[in-house]
Formats: C-alpha cells, structure tokens, sequence
C-alpha cells in the first residue's frame, strides 16, 4: 500500500529545496557574488541531504530526539524551520551575514531550534554518541524518568569519515554499550577537493559492524528497483555497481544524452537491456540513473521506520551531490553558485512567481489548508521549541580542602572532591567526573573510591573479591559517578560537551569535571573549542602545568596552555598557587558554570566592578601543579575571596617608594617570594602581586577599555586599580611556569617598564630547580630582571645566570 504521506512529502522536499537554494542566491547576490564558483553558499551539499531531511524531520523523527546537522547542510536545516515557523525571512535574507543565519548549525547563534552547533566537522558526528551515553547516565541515576529515550542523529558527510576523532568515538562507544544512536552518511562520493576514492563503501560497512552498529544501505531508489524487474534490469544492476566514482558523477552532471550512449555503448544488446534503455526518454533516463537510495523518499522512510530496537545504526545513504540542481555531479560543485540564468531556470522548474519566493506554499500543487494541516502535526515539531532547563544546583558557602602545611594543587584538587563526596547532597550527587586514563594520576582516585565508576551494568572489582590489596576500589554500576574514558583528549572534550549540555538536552543538571595532563590539552584542542561555542558547561583540571614534572622532558611539559586559557572564548582560565585559592575558585565555579544570562543587557553589559561578564556563565579550566608548596596560614576574607576570582590580589602590598614589583602566577610563588626576600635588603617597598587568572585580570582591562572608548570614562578594571598607585618609574617583573607572553601585558594597563620571564623551550630533563634555573625562572633570575627592570642600588647575592 502506497504511504498516504508521500505526496505530501514530495511536495515539502521541492519547497525545501527552493527555499535553501533561493537563500544561498539571494544572500549572494546581495554581496556582489553572483555568478560561478564564488565562496561556499553549498547549495550542492545543501540539495544532497534534501530527501534525507525532509523524511527525517517531517516523518521519522520524535520531538526526544536530537540531530546533529552535517555542517553544509545548514540551508536546509534553515529551510525547514522557516516552514515550521521557527526561522524568520528576515535572518534567511541575511544568511551568511552579521547577525543572520548562520552558515553552519549554531546553538548560540541561529534561532533556530538547533539540538547541536556543527562547524568544524566530525565533531558534530561524535557528539551525538557521546550525548547518548550522557542519557544512558542520566536515565540511569533515576533522573528523567518520565521523558522517553531520544536517538541521537547525525547526518555525516562521507568525507568526514577521513576525521580521526570519529574512529575514537567509535571505540568508546563500543566499550560503553552505546545504544539509540543513529548516522546517516551522505554517501555522494564527492569531497571539497576530489571524488570519493573507490571501495570505501566496504571499508565503512565493515568499520561500523566491527563496533556493533547495524548497517542499513539506501542504493537503489524506487524508480532503479523496478528497472532490476524487468528483462535486462540485473545487467543494469551490475553495470551500477561496477561503475566508478568519478564516472557516475560526470555521467550525472552530462545528463540523459550521455547516460544513453554510455549505457548503450557497455550494455547494448539489441535485446532487453536495450529496449529496457530505449524505452526511456532522456529525462527519464536521466531520473532513473539519479533515482539512488538517498533520493527516494519511500525507501528512505521504510529504513528509518523499520529500526524497532536501540542498537546503533549506520545509514549508509547513495546520494548524488548537487541533486535536483544544474550543479549535481561536477567535481567542482563544493562552492558553486547557480549563476543567474540557472536560477531563472530553476524558479521556472519550481513555478515560483518573482516577489514570491519566500512564500510558503508558492509553486506546490497540493492545496495550501492540506499542506498546513500536515505541518501542524509534524511529531518532531509537536512541543514546540525543545530545548530544556533545569533547576540550579545550591553550592555551599564554602569547600573543605583538608589543607597540610606543605601540599600541592593537585593534591587540593583532589581532597576538594573527597570532602564534597564525603558530605554528599544535591551539588555532589550531580557531579559526574571524567579522565582519559589517568584518574589516578590526576588525584581523581578518592572520588571514585567514595562514588564508583558508571557503567549501565555491574562490575565487581576483581581485585576486591579476590582479596588483593589495592588502594582504588573500581567497581562498575549505573549509579557510578565516573565515566573512565581511553586516551584519546578528543573523546574527554566532546564528553565534556555532551555532559555540559545535559540541562538543555536531557532537562537535567550535571556538574562535569574532567581531569588530563595539561601539556595534552593541545591534542583535543579543536574539541575543547567546540565545547566552548556550544556553550557546554564543564570544569575541565589539567596538572601538571609547565615544567614541573621535571624529569619527564618536553613531552610532558606545557607551555602554551596559559594562552589557551587568556583566548579560549567561553572558557574561565585559573591557576592557582595555594590550595586555599583553589578552594575558593572551585566553589565560584560550580556557581559560575550553571549561570545564564537571560536578557541582552546581562550578555552584552558587564559587572562595573570587575568589567567581567560573570552572569551569562561558562566553563572552567583550572590550570594546577604537582609540585608542593608550603601553604599560607591566613584568613580567606570575603575581600580576599572576590580578589582571587577577579584574577589578582596583593601577597605582599608594596609601599609608597616601591621602585619593583614582582608579579607571579601558579607553581613558581616560592621563588617569586624569595626574589622578593633578596631585594628587600636592598630596595624598599616591594610588592609581591599573586596572580590567580590572568585570563580574568586581561579580560576586565580589555572590557574597561572598550567601556572608556564608548563614553564611560571612569570605567577602571581591576588591574588598573591593583597597579594604580604605582609611580610610573616602579618596575614590573612577571614570571610563569608557562609562555611569557601570558603576562606581559601588565606594563601597558598604565605603561610601566616590565620584564616578562616564563618558559619558552622543552626538552630539557631534570629536577624543578635545574630546569627553573635552565629557563630563568629562578629566583635569582627574577632578581636579575628587576635590576634590569628598574635600575638603581645593586642587589646583593645577586649570581650571575647560566
């Protein structure tokens, strides 16, 4: 029996094609683009995924589920919200524009209702598997339960197959039992730069069962399936199989002339294969040879409706790219526009009148009250808008962090978490920890002890039961709150990505904090960056910073990642030297990570006092060090408190004749303090400044500035107060177990002459002072940069450097 939907169907999936192609054009147009092969529009990958989505998101899909969009496909997605009443005319006149719709999926941007941001692609691909087992652990601590389970979807373009971080999703999501996970390849056999190479196919169909996935293959359209019934229709069928890549597509591109010479020319048989063929007019030749798997709206929607389990499925979907435009099949269609006259031909196809092109039901057949009712009862879209919120979780006035007269920032870390398991409640129940393979190492081990590993089944701790002593204690349950990943930072980041998002997908509140060593933070940098532009939520604890692991050498060295930290948009970036200065930033954080700024004036007006925009949230990096430091005794006074968040406070207050300052962050404080002892018996007044968050100090001056820029003259940071009373002459020394560029800048908040020491070499083994001393880091080596930063009385004990 033929769907009754179908029509219907077909209808909406011209309409989408037209108003994703009229929104390209148009928004070319406008910029002067008008003709040829012009920056991407993607109006071919755009009409490649056409059928696709259309049956996805106006038949198969339910409003639980959550779609990754392939990033080219973005005219589409944009399409078809703009028909559900969800994207305006407006932001699709401006597509590509300031403020308009974006090019790729954005959740921060578009108003669309966009379930993920897709950009820098595989990464999109990966997140729905990780958001999957994110509902696995959210489902299985209790939470949700009145909420049925969602797939997860992705719409993957072949070409991202070739990204790396897909094959190590793949891996972890066979170690987890991943389940209600569906991939849709775009299978068109055409890259930005080149077809498809031949027999991927098979590599993919057999990757993809190797991980537990089902395999569903969409090649032969309706139109193709009926041909293989007729007399010659299997010769037909192998001379498709057999038929490489690169030819299909040129073949495509030619049209119904040089399909039938070509196929007369291989298949000819002045039998059934030819009466088969000239039974065909070109143009149905043409629809016939382009009528593969992902075209076909029938055979599409029996795939998805037939899946009646939660195993993994891979759709692996033939497509033509560039289909139903005069672009499909060139190997240079990637960034093709349809020049004018194309368009023309294209409006005239579609029966769009001019000055109607954003109308809605404008050239469709079926009457307008038909197509409106059918719209109206789109599952997908019955609910509405269907992001979530969840309520915020309390956080106590104030974290126990057990402190010992000598300890380490790590070691904090991970006494922090050991009293908040221990002390339970709402915030700790929420927490849910992460590693890629060194929980251990990154003092993650208490937690787990107290709270367990996830796992949706139960694993005793073998050890334990055969009564072996062992200091960790991993059993595996749905009620643990670890998720123990491989090594591989891509996979840390983009579960961090799916656990930050958990309040807006899943309706409910996690805390993530994931733990790695800082020098790999660059190995899943392009992941970390799109957690951040998705506006995930996570505390993210790398350890140990620069080069404090001494004899390791360069590979376990981190240099850069203070700068990652001070330009990582939505990212909060600390590194403390004291444990109690940790504690106070752990607590601000898990506030500061379930914040959000509901209004435009909290998002674009900042705090006057610090010049931070502290309201609208955002995630956390806290940069930490496994050497250990004596600890202050003091008093964490609330001033003392709101200083270490807005990123500086005065260890050690310089007096009204200081001619030096020495300004420090992180792990190198002893000998920042000592450099000060050695040149107060010679200079007066020093002040020691403890930066906490170099991000925060810059950010504030950076936001103060542009306030004075725009009138308000008497916007002052907090740096600017902090170095204020400074006599011009007074020099600065910074120093950091990290990139000197990380704190440079402070001579120029009110333009004082300053020394920038820090780290930029690896490879060097040692211990910490052989290698402070080989970078000039050292104490005497800031002695040195004083002298050199304010010249006067000569420092005593002062050495010369190596």
């Amino acid at each position: 029996m033929t769907d009754p939907r179908l029509p219907v169907l077909a209808e909406l999936e011209k309409k989408i094609l037209w108003l994703a192609s009229w929104t390209i054009h148009n928004a070319n147009h406008l910029r002067g683009n008008e003709d040829g092969m012009k920056v991407g529009g993607h109006q071919a990958s755009s009409a490649s995924l056409a059928t696709i989505m259309t049956a996805l998101y106006m038949a198969a899909l339910k409003p639980q589920d959550r779609v990754a969009v392939k990033p080219h496909a973005s005219p589409i997605f944009h399409a078809i919200n703009y028909l559900m009443g969800l994207q305006t005319r407006e932001k699709l006149e401006n597509f590509r524009g300031y403020k308009g719709a974006q090019s790729y999926p954005s959740r921060t941007k578009d108003i669309d209702d966009v379930d993920f941001s897709t950009g820098s692609v595989g990464l999109g691909v990966a997140q729905t598997l990780f958001s999957s087992l994110v509902q696995d652990y959210v489902k299985a601590h209790g939470w949700a339960a009145e909420r049925p389970e969602g797939r997860m979807v992705a719409l993957i373009g072949d070409a991202e197959l070739d990204e790396g971080n897909i094959f190590e999703a793949l891996m972890e999501g066979w170690k987890h039992g991943l389940r209600n996970t569906w991939w849709v390849i775009d299978y068109n056999r055409q890259s930005l730069d080149a077809v498809i190479r031949e027999g991927l196919y098979d590599r993919f169909e057999q990757m993809f069962r190797n991980f537990g996935w089902d395999v569903v293959t969409l090649k032969y359209g309706s139109l193709q399936q009926a041909a293989f019934r007729e007399p010659g229709g299997q010769r037909l069928k192998a001379w498709i199989d057999a038929c490489p890549n690169q030819l299909y597509s040129a073949l495509t591109f030619q049209g119904g002339t040089a399909w039938r010479r070509r196929l007369m020319d291989d298949l000819g048989d002045q039998g059934p294969v030819t009466q088969l063929i000239e039974a065909r007019s070109d143009a149905e030749l043409s629809r016939l040879m382009c009528n593969l798997g992902g075209h076909d709206l029938p055979s599409i929607l029996e795939a998805f409706e037939s899946i009646d389990h939660d195993r993994p499925v891979c759709f692996l979907a033939y497509t033509v790219k560039g289909f139903g435009l005069p672009l499909a099949g060139h190997k240079d269609n990637h960034a093709g526009l349809m020049t004018k006259e194309q368009m023309e031909g294209f409006r005239a196809a579609n029966r769009i009148r001019p000055g109607h092109e954003w109308d809605l039901f404008e050239g469709l057949e079926l009457p307008e009250s038909q197509l409106r009712t059918f719209l109206a009862e789109v599952p997908f879209f019955a609910r509405g808008r269907r992001r979530m919120s969840a309520a915020t979780l309390p956080v106590p006035e104030r974290l126990e962090a057990g402190i010992q007269p000598v300890m380490s920032t790590q070691m904090g870390f991970g006494k922090v978490l050991d009293e908040i398991a221990k002390r339970g409640g709402p915030l700790a129940d929420r927490i849910v920890t992460t590693a890629p393979d060194v929980t251990v190492s990154t003092n993650l081990g208490p937690w787990v002890n107290r709270r367990g590993l996830f796992a949706r089944a139960s694993m005793a701790d073998t050890f334990k039961d055969e009564r072996i002593p062992s200091m960790q204690k991993w059993e595996f349950s749905p009620q643990g709150q670890h998720i123990e990943l491989g090594i591989a930072e891509m996979n840390l980041f983009i579960t961090l990505s799916a656990l930050g998002l958990s309040h807006e997908i899943f309706g409910e509140r996690l805390i993530p904090i994931g733990t790695l060593y800082d020098p790999f933070i660059s190995r899943g940098l392009d992941a970390l960056n799109y957690a951040c532009y998705q506006d995930a939520r996570f505390m993210v604890v790398a350890t140990p910073s620069g080069v404090t692991l001494a004899p390791e050498g360069g590979a376990h060295q981190s240099i850069a990642t203070p700068l990652i930290g001070m330009s990582q948009d939505g990212l909060c970036a600390f590194e403390p030297a004291f444990v109690d200065e940790l504690a106070v930033m752990m607590r601000w954080s898990f506030a500061y990570m379930q914040r959000h700024g509901e209004s435009e004036a909290q998002i674009m007006d900042p705090a006057e006092t610090s010049w931070l925009r502290d309201e609208t949230g955002g995630s956390v990096y806290l940069r930490l060090s496994t050497r250990q430091l004596e600890q202050p005794k003091r008093e964490m006074t609330p001033e003392l408190e709101k200083e270490i968040i807005d990123g500086a406070y005065w260890l050690r207050r310089p007096g009204p004749n200081a001619s030096v300052v020495i300004a420090y962050s992180g792990a190198v404080a002893p000998e920042a303090i000592a450099a000060v002892g050695l040149l107060a018996e010679d200079r007066r007044d020093v002040g020691l400044l403890a930066i906490t968050s170099a991000d925060r100090l810059n950010a504030g001056w950076q936001a103060a500035e542009r306030a004075r820029q725009r009138g308000q003259h008497d916007a002052t940071s907090h740096v600017e107060r902090l170095l204020g009373p400074l006599s011009r002459d007074c020099g600065i020394v910074s120093v950091i177990d990290g990139h000197p560029a990380t704190l440079a800048w402070l001579g120029s908040v009110h333009g004082h002459r300053q020394k920038a020491l820090g780290v930029e070499h690896f490879g060097q083994t040692g211990t910490v002072a052989d290698l402070y001393r080989h970078f000039g880091i050292d104490a005497n080596a800031i002695v040195h940069a004083a002298q050199a930063a304010a010249p006067g009385r000569p420092v005593r004990h002062l050495k010369a450097l190596p």
